[in-house]
């Protein structure tokens, strides 16, 4: 069967049409039950509004971040809630999962250590489930841990070290200083990407790896006001839940947006749900790497070598566009897949996943089959995500100045482009052949290159908000729109070509030999029918119409696509 390569783009009247309601679109189901709820205002809710809440169903607490209220709110009254003037949005208050090296030679990290850029004063906040405590991230002032701030946020747990074992993978990746595996002793060493900077352990995810968005939101809201007293600069997102309605009305994304704008680069994972059937992967970025502010990053696997060269997509990847206001995403994509990185020490995936322990001999010269008391093996674009966190972390190390535009625009201008047309991965317990293409819907701009970043000095004046894909049904093609806003094509310098490069832009159809293209530019080469054409993704009711994307379980339901973590990775 041939392959197709597939975009995805949801129909503007059903965009326009959910934006008319104010319940999103699981509230609007008739149901019986009652539902915690992310209330979002106009204007800053006080009193009133608390008592109506009150009257309503039972109000919990405030997000300020927001002007938001989190209240439990019987299905049967929340039309009558939605009538308040002031209310903008009505959403659950939903649960979120991780997007579950070594990575630093395929990113040039090298270089940057050797010219003292190591993140050094950067603060990076790692909202996750919590960081352990590890001799790896050790070494701070008087060699005390770099973790110099923990709280939880969790319901009725206030321990903030890692129950999960997700978390603490995620730190040593960013800020890992490989001090149990460096020396003589050892032919391995495991360091993160930035293991000068500081980690701010902000937990949201519980022993079994979920969250809710308002739990996540509240640790947003705590990393803006630590800011200034830890220099936060970048957050760190492995995590994700599906989209359900636009980025502009998601409370989880505008929680970002807000962090963004404070001046803290938000760096967020794409997704494990590049094998979904239903659409070749394509459409199943999570929220809120779904929103075009943020830096959302895809997995890449190693393939077991220091070069570059090799390196092919991870199938599991999730791709683009983003599902209802279709942004082109990731951004990036670096490395994911099989990354050895800190243990959690009796955590729930340190027990699940056995196979994942690393043994002594892995990294110990004349080690034994015993496994490693300080490392495991994760695979997913979370680890995707905490190597771009420590690349941001080493840019502002150079160039504290930049905004998070700036270095958004940089890293994806400066990205390694030379990357391979299509490459497939057969899954060795089902037999299943998954095929990529290495479009701007899957790589983004290209493999995040720390030494080409930190050698660049282009400064981007406007925001770097990632553009719509926008199908034209009379000649079969998609074109790449920039936001008014954004630097892109404004120059030369920031011209599409340059940021994206030319090949990711080319689209193999599968069934000719001829390519077909996303574009930005005002003319557009049509691609065959058979990608394009007719009801096969974009028209009718074949993905986008109908239940297909907000209804039922045909596409989002349940943990099909999903589940938290990608445990075992790819090994070829």
């Amino acid at each position: 069967m041939k392959r197709l390569l597939i975009c995805v783009l949801l129909v503007t009247a059903s965009l326009a049409s959910a934006q008319e309601f104010k319940l999103s679109p699981e509230l609007r189901k008739s149901s019986l039950h009652t539902t915690r709820v992310i209330v979002q205002y106009k204007s800053a809710p006080g009193g009133p509004e608390r008592q109506r809440l009150s009257t309503l169903g039972r109000y919990h607490h405030d997000l300020r971040l927001l002007n938001a209220l989190v209240a439990d709110v019987p299905a049967e009254n929340l039309a009558t809630l939605s009538h308040d003037a002031n209310v903008k949005y009505i959403s659950p208050d939903r649960v979120l999962t991780p997007n579950l090296s070594n990575a630093a030679p395929a990113v040039n990290a090298y270089a940057a250590w050797q010219s003292g850029y190591t993140g050094a004063g950067i603060g990076v906040a790692v909202i996750d489930s919590g960081i352990s405590s590890h001799p790896d991230l050790n070494g701070g002032f008087l060699g005390l841990s770099r973790v110099v701030y923990n709280q939880s946020f969790v319901p009725g747990n206030l321990l903030a070290n890692d129950q999960f074992g997700h978390g603490t993978h995620v730190a040593g990746l960013i800020a890992g200083d490989a001090a149990s595996s460096t020396g003589s002793k050892y032919s391995r060493t495991f360091e993160g990407i930035a293991p000068g900077a500081s980690l701010i352990n902000l937990r949201v995810l519980d022993q079994n790896g979920q969250g809710s968005d308002d739990t996540v939101i509240s640790a947003i809201d705590a990393a803006i006001n630590l800011k200034l007293l830890y220099n936060i600069r970048v957050i760190n997102l492995s995590l994700g839940r599906p989209i359900f309605e636009s980025y502009t009305l998601d409370p989880l994304c505008q929680a970002v947006e807000q962090a963004w704008k404070a001046g803290i680069v938000v760096v967020v994972s794409a997704g494990n749900n590049g094998r979904a059937s239903v659409t070749d992967g394509y459409g199943t970025v999570t929220a809120p790497g779904n929103d075009p502010y943020v830096i959302t990053v895809g997995a890449m696997k190693t393939m077991g070598t220091p070069t570059r060269v090799d390196d092919l997509i991870a199938s599991y990847s999730s791709k683009g566009p983003t599902a209802g206001d279709a942004v082109v995403k990731p951004d990036l994509v670096a490395p994911g897949n099989l990354l050895v990185s800190l243990e959690a020490p009796n955590s729930t995936l340190y027990n699940a996943y056995p196979g994942n322990h690393v043994p002594d001999s892995f990294y110990q010269n004349g080690g034994s089959s015993a496994s490693s008391s300080a490392y495991f093996t994760l695979s997913g674009t979370s680890m995707a995500a905490a190597v771009v966190s420590g690349v941001v972390a080493d840019v502002l190390q150079k160039t504290p100045s930049l905004t998070p535009d700036q270095v958004k625009a940089r890293l994806m201008k400066t990205a390694w482009k030379s990357l391979p047309t299509f490459s497939s991965y057969t899954d060795p317990a089902s037999g299943n052949v998954y095929a990529s293409q290495y479009d701007v819907f899957t790589v983004g701009a290209g493999y995040v290159d720390v030494e080409a970043a930190l050698a660049n000095t282009d400064l981007a004046k406007g925001t770097a908000m990632s553009p719509v894909a926008t199908f034209d049904a009379s000649n079969d093609s998609v074109t790449l729109n920039d936001d008014p806003s954004a630097v892109w094509n404004t120059s030369a310098t920031w011209s599409n070509t340059a940021v994206w490069g030319t090949a990711q832009f080319t689209v193999n159809s599968g069934a000719s030999s001829s390519p077909g293209y996303a574009t930005s530019s005002s003319s557009t080469s049509s691609a065959n029918n058979a990608l394009w054409g007719g009801n096969a993704l974009w028209g009718g009711n074949a993905l986008w119409g109908g239940n297909a994307l907000w209804g039922g379980n045909a596409l989002w339901g349940g943990n099909a696509l999903w589940g938290g973590s990608i445990a075992n990775g790819e090994n070829n």
